[in-house]
């Protein structure tokens, strides 16, 4: 039987509170107003103490209105149909079309069992040399993006999701403002991969537990379809702003606050959606992309500092770019020993070059005489950075190996560049 109260104790921001028994946390409940009803999550437990989040915001509700809670947590709908589709924080559908009603599936469930999960050892190639050469993702891989605000964080994810080798995306939205929506909805359809898109959107104008749910939802769906044997990439933008949801929440509650006002169960929250990432045995994957903005820059902000003890390497984007030293992608190993014989050593080979080069950089900045071998850096530094590392440039793994020879052979002599001789012969340029 579901329980109903009558009396609401008390209203703070976009939280009531209630006093009844038998409540399990995460579970739904209805407010009922004289302007309507409105969900309303319970995000607290304390004895009969029971704390919901309203997802309209409290505004119009008063003690006297009735909570009616329905004995289950959050739900989403799964299906085919939900391809092409835009949805909300809540799952209902953005884009005017129809509900999915059908398999209805539990959203913030437990991660894989470790004995159905295979090592990763497959490569998702997306036709950016930063990544496929230089930090290669792996299928299962879960990796944060850094960035700050200004950079074109979304136009990366955007091409990723246009590029890379996967049979389904989903993306989640939260705290967008309406241009990113529109951009990423543009792009994606203008490139012809809406078809097999989900997207799970959320604005800042939106309630702000919303927010919280779209990377559950993002990745409850993922997770149905990765056990019916689809590769399915899940990108997230901006997990700062899930944080600071949960920041927002906790500060209502009036929670003890820890690290700058988080909550000291930010690892836990973070983690929990972070280590959905799986490679099921017998059925196809979960990949996770998602980007961490950082607030000044500051690589030691709870959100970044947490995150990086969580994920398998991170991507840095500064300056428009994917920054060579700081990004890491701990698995690559897994995967770029089964590409191309010379992977490896173009990999190593083009940084090591490159760091000399940033040495060069600094010399010539500073009014130091440049040597011949200076010279030849700072022409490879300044083609490296056109050919290899500007995020336009669209070219397969095999392709990019190729250019890294040519743009070598342009600045070196085979001899300078410290490459085992049989590569030498097989892939320098004649």
């Amino acid at each position: 039987m579901r329980k109903v109260c009558t009396r609401i104790l008390s209203i703070a921001g976009n939280v009531v509170t209630v006093k009844t028994s038998g409540i399990a946390y995460e579970e739904l409940a209805e407010v009922s107003t004289s302007r309507g009803s409105s969900l309303a999550q319970v995000i607290r437990l304390d004895g009969e103490m029971v704390y919901l989040q309203v997802f309209a915001g409290a505004r119009g509700i008063s003690t006297g209105d009735e909570v009616r809670f329905l004995g289950h947590p959050m739900k989403v709908g799964f299906s085919y149909n939900m391809l092409g589709r835009i949805f909300n924080g809540s799952g209902q559908p953005r884009d005017k079309g129809p509900a999915v009603t059908e398999n209805m599936i539990e959203i913030a469930g437990p991660p894989a069992n470790p004995s159905k999960r295979v090592i990763p050892g497959r490569m998702v190639r997306t036709n950016i040399p930063m990544i496929d050469v230089f930090n290669s993702l792996v299928e299962s891989q879960k990796l944060p993006i850094f960035s700050v605000s200004g950079e074109p964080y979304d136009e990366l994810l955007a091409r990723i999701a246009l590029q890379a080798e996967v049979d389904i995306i989903v993306l989640g939205g939260i705290g967008l403002k309406y241009d990113q929506y529109m951009y990423f909805k543009k792009t994606l359809e203008e490139g012809g991969v809406f078809s097999r898109t989900i997207f799970f959107m959320h604005t800042a104008a939106d309630p702000t537990v919303e927010g919280l749910m779209v990377p559950d939802l993002s990745l409850a769906v993922a997770e149905k379809f990765a056990l019916e044997g689809k590769r399915v990439l899940v990108l997230l933008t901006d997990m700062t702003n899930f944080a600071d949801a949960l920041k927002e929440i906790a500060i209502t509650m009036e929670q003890v606050p820890s690290n700058r006002g988080y909550p000291g169960d930010l690892y836990s929250q973070l983690a929990s959606r972070y280590e959905k990432a799986v490679d099921f045995e017998g059925a196809g994957s979960i990949t996770i992309l998602a980007v961490t903005t950082m607030p000044g820059d500051d690589v030691t902000h709870p959100v970044p500092d947490n995150t990086g003890y969580i994920t398998e390497g991170q991507f840095y984007l500064r300056n428009g770019r994917i920054e060579p030293f700081g990004s890491l992608s701990r698995l690559k190993q897994l995967v770029n020993k089964d590409t191309r014989k010379d992977h490896r050593a173009v990999m190593d080979g083009m940084i090591q070059l490159y760091s000399k080069y940033r040495e060069a950089e600094e010399k010539r900045s500073m009014g130091f005489r440049m040597s011949e071998w200076d010279k030849q850096l700072l022409r490879y530094g300044n083609l490296f950075e056109a050919q290899m590392m500007d995020l336009k440039v669209n070219i397969p793994l095999e392709k990019a190996l190729d250019n890294g020879w040519e743009i070598l052979a342009r600045c070196f002599k085979p001899e300078e560049t410290n490459f085992r001789t049989e590569l030498l012969e097989e892939f320098w340029p004649g």
